[in-house]
């Protein structure tokens, strides 16, 4: 799958409040995110990603909360979609590249969150690691 497609394999970054995004608190709320994608017109619940595979066949996830941001400049024709998925308190993107690091670097603005990756690094408003 492309950048931001959830699939099991890959690296995550999470918009998170918490120290470690693993953390229990503080989370964002569902209501929040809500809120959030009511505002943001970029931004879209479809509540499913999917994804043409190599051999032709279609991945599916199914996430409640999942979100797609309609305006992503890498995706075409419903491929290499920027899906952006509510779990455990965080915001979740697998696999962003620094356009999407950079969208999800303005919600994280907006949440009063930040933008941290599995191995707990923080990344500014231009998709770099700001800290380690």
């Amino acid at each position: 799958m492309k950048a931001g497609a959830t699939s099991e394999t890959g690296y995550d970054l999470h918009i998170t409040r918490k120290e470690n995004w693993f953390d229990d608190e503080p989370e964002i709320g569902l209501d929040e995110w809500k809120s959030f994608i009511d505002t943001d017109d970029e931004i879209r619940l479809d509540g499913y990603a999917e994804a043409k595979l190599p051999d032709g066949n279609a991945r599916r996830v199914d996430s409640e909360w999942l979100a797609v941001w309609t305006l992503y400049s890498g995706s075409t024709a419903n491929e290499n979609m920027a899906w952006f998925d509510f779990r455990s308190g965080n915001v979740v993107v697998k696999n962003p590249d620094v356009a999407i690091l950079s969208k999800m670097w303005k919600i994280a603005q907006k949440l009063g969150a930040r933008v941290q990756g599995d191995d707990g690094e923080i990344y500014g408003s231009d998709g770099s690691v700001v800290a380690s």
